[in-house]
């Protein structure tokens, strides 16, 4: 059986057959848009991607040769509106949309939280968290009633984890965005909008933030099962937000962290840092 009918009743279940989705933020194999994609197929779905430039698209369109690929640079406005008239003229009707973007300017390495650029932090707050809203509003007419809107979080916005910075501010703008759209949206349709609060990923997006990788692992010894998070088990809570058996959920952020949260005091890592070895 192909990958992307693979799966059987499991993926049945979810009610995706014949749906079109909108994925943004496709950029290659590893990230969580291009794992939402690949599942949405398994269902039966029909992904319509979105990615920021022309080299991108020549480079997924190669991973779906049989999906529309769009190019939006969601900081310019008029490719938003750009990618609106494509969907009409594709007359795609959306039964979803997922929103995996995000940008952070760490050139230069990390820097004390108090002495964020101004504009890096209004730029990442742009792309990261306006796009949302942005996307929402002009799609609006392109939306199915009862359609799914599901962004990607982070696990948590209280953290103050010091390399990841400003974006944990603009993350948390994110989830309560998320809340003020399902009010928003309420008063003309039952669209609704749920983000993934995912913990540490391995994605190229966050090989760029600096000591990421130290993070990464210690992450995965804090998990309970010592096996980090994998970027599929993000895809598949995204899939189940986009799905109808999800129906009951709106403005809420969905935590996947593989249980780190409730591990903080785990007795093998307070010896370690209690009596490290010599």
């Amino acid at each position: 059986m192909s990958e992307s009918r693979a799966g059987g009743a499991a993926d049945a279940f979810l009610e995706l057959d014949g749906k079109s989705i909108l994925v943004c933020g496709v950029a290659n194999r590893r990230s969580v848009a291009y794992h939402i994609a690949r599942r949405i197929e398994a269902s039966g779905g029909r992904p319509i991607l979105s990615v920021r430039s022309e080299a991108r698209r020549e480079a997924v369109a190669k991973l779906f040769p049989e999906r529309a690929v769009l190019v939006c640079d969601v900081e310019h406005d008029e490719q938003i509106l750009a990618m609106r008239d494509r969907l009409d003229a594709l007359d795609a009707r959306l039964d979803g949309v997922v929103h995996s973007i995000a940008f952070a300017d760490y050139e230069g390495g990390g820097r004390a939280f108090h002495e964020t650029d101004k504009r890096a932090f209004l730029r990442a707050m742009d792309i990261s968290c306006y796009s949302l809203i942005r996307i929402a509003g002009v799609l609006r007419g392109r939306l199915a009633r009862h359609a799914s809107v599901v962004t990607i979080s982070i696990s948590t916005t209280r953290m103050a984890s010091e390399n990841y910075g400003a974006m944990a501010p603009v993350k948390a703008a994110l989830d309560s965005s998320i809340a003020f759209l399902a009010k928003s949206f309420s008063g003309f349709s039952e669209v609704r909008f749920n983000a993934v609060g995912a913990g540490l990923l391995k994605t190229s997006a966050s090989a760029g933030i600096p000591g990421y990788v130290d993070s990464y692992f210690y992450a995965e010894q804090m998990i309970p099962r010592k096996r980090a998070l994998d970027t599929r088990e993000v895809a598949d809570t995204a899939l189940f937000l986009l799905s109808p058996r999800s129906s009951g959920i709106n403005a809420q952020t969905l935590v996947v962290d593989a249980g780190m949260s409730i591990n903080y005091f785990d007795r093998d890592m307070i010896r370690r840092a209690m009596r490290p070895d010599p």
